[in-house]
């Protein structure tokens, strides 16, 4: 599964999912968000139990602000619609994935 560009307009199915969901909130013109972006897309290929999304905070500010977004990268999972976990800055594949999996 590929990973969705989310926005404000589809942000409600993907809150509702019922899969658990990973949201990485980015901008194109940051370095670490550039690490960690290959990673999410390749968990999201790997790992269709996962709804993964990208939120590009410049095109889509009032998710960042609505999640608390203040430095990027930020990883957030939702499941059954809830925040569980969230964290801020690269992490490697691991980590990523016991932040699902928790």
């Amino acid at each position: 599964m590929s990973v969705l560009h989310v926005s404000k307009d589809n942000f409600d199915s993907v809150k509702t999912s019922q899969k658990p969901v990973l949201l990485d909130f980015y901008a194109d013109w940051c370095g670490p968000c550039r690490m960690v972006s290959p990673i999410v897309e390749e968990i999201a290929e790997e790992n269709p139990q996962y709804l993964i999304g990208k939120i590009n905070i410049d095109k889509e500010p009032e998710l960042a602000q609505k999640f608390h977004v203040l430095s990027i990268p930020t990883l957030v999972v939702i499941k059954n619609g809830n925040v569980v976990r969230q964290s801020t800055g690269a992490r490697p594949k691991a980590e990523i994935l016991a932040m699902l999996k928790d």
